[in-house]
């Protein structure tokens, strides 16, 4: 669906090296400035606009812009739930950071300020990237994550989906603890230091150990959780301009980690520890061990953040939150492009209210993208080849 005043973007391909589509950035700064009159007239800021693209190849948003367009993309963002709360996100203006150092101490107060007390939503700007220049970027997908180690026996020891970043990490010579729940360090890459890394204080690191209401034993599986979800490595394009470094975070819904990180086969894989501590028939699928199972490490994760004073949401509470937001927002006159597949929750679908109907999947800027090679080197620390050829 192509709505009128809106660009479907569907062929996303970032190239460094090209300058910034004017026509982009007048599509978003006029939407900018339509949807915030305090702004004044955008005719005068166009002009200057389209003479610093002319001059340079790109343009400098204001803080208006930049906050602004940052809580657009989230509103854009086609596979989060949890879009009702997009004017609440807190942006912090980060580009005149330049050195690892001062973006490992901003990364740090990000943390703190979204994880003190009540969670926020916040976002960090770090400086946008320069056609043709080499830019600052994070490793990381997420600023918190638990490593995975390879036992000599063949049993994973923490979060497998990290083997191949773990591995990397030790390659560059960081040593962790070797535990299930060790937090990796932060690889920090700039284009004057090269790669650095740094290891987050534990004052940040905000965890939640799981238990059950009804259930003493469960609290005996050692398991827990950070409290804040930093995706640190999509890239941010706001009116033509990209920012590849501009790590936001939000709040867990439960199922984020009771169905997914803690329950997936290729994750913690605790389904069958659970099933077997609750005593269930495990012999055949028939007899729903796996759903029982998981009902209950999802109860575990909510009761536990409840108890810890972490906010989280249930998915029954988000789904409907989510289409008041689809009427907040057809009220708007505005395009809501959502996909179904990451939109209905990972367990119990059926009972949300979000199975139930069909979404237009579009590709509306700003918005996030997660590019090849970003996904690469949180993966494993390998580059695309591309980017060898533009590192020089």
């Amino acid at each position: 669906m192509i709505v009128p005043g809106y660009r479907d973007h569907s062929a996303e391909q970032w190239d460094p090296v090209a300058p910034v589509d004017a026509s982009e950035a007048e599509d978003f700064l006029r939407r900018c400035y339509l949807e915030n009159p305090r702004l004044g007239p955008v005719e005068p800021r166009l002009a200057i606009v389209r003479a610093q693209i002319a001059a340079t190849g790109t343009y400098v948003h204001t803080p208006d812009e930049l906050a602004h367009g940052a809580r657009m993309a989230w509103r854009n963002a086609s596979r989060c739930i949890g879009r009702l709360y997009w004017k609440s996100l807190l942006v912090l203006d980060r580009r005149r950071a330049r050195t690892a150092d001062e973006i490992f101490s901003l990364l740090v107060q990000h943390l703190r300020t979204a994880g003190d007390g009540q969670l926020r939503p916040v976002i960090s700007v770090f400086p946008a990237a320069q056609p043709g220049q080499p830019f600052a970027r994070v490793w990381n997908e997420q600023l918190i994550r638990y490593a995975g180690y390879r036992g000599k026996d063949g049993r994973t020891v923490g979060d497998p989906r990290q083997l191949g970043f773990t591995d990397a990490m030790c390659g560059y010579g960081w040593r962790g603890k070797g535990d299930d729940f060790d937090v990796l360090p932060l690889a920090i890459e700039t284009p004057t230091e090269g790669l650095r890394l740094y290891e987050l204080p534990e004052r940040v690191i905000r965890e939640v150990p799981i238990a059950h209401p009804d259930y003493p034993w469960f609290a005996e599986l050692g398991l827990r959780w950070h409290a804040v979800p930093a995706i640190s490595n999509m890239r941010l394009t706001i009116g033509g301009v990209h920012y590849p470094l501009a790590p936001f975070n939000g709040w867990y819904m439960g199922t984020e980690i009771g169905a997914r990180n803690l329950a997936d086969t290729d994750r913690y894989d605790m389904l069958p520890t659970v099933a077997a501590c609750l005593g269930l028939d495990t012999s055949r699928e028939s007899t729903l061990w796996r759903d029982r199972a998981l009902v209950e490490l999802n109860r575990a994760v909510l009761w536990s953040f409840e108890r810890a004073g972490v906010k989280m949401s249930d998915h029954h509470t988000e789904a409907r939150r989510f289409l008041a937001h689809l009427r907040s927002e057809e009220k708007a006159g505005r395009p809501v492009p959502a996909d179904w597949t990451w939109i209905v929750p990972p367990m119990s679908g059926s009972l949300t209210p979000v199975f139930h109907r069909y979404y237009d999947e579009m590709d509306l800027r700003p918005a996030f993208y997660l590019d090849e090679e970003a996904a690469s080197l949180a993966r494993d620390g390998t580059r695309c080849p591309r980017s060898e050829i533009m590192r020089g």
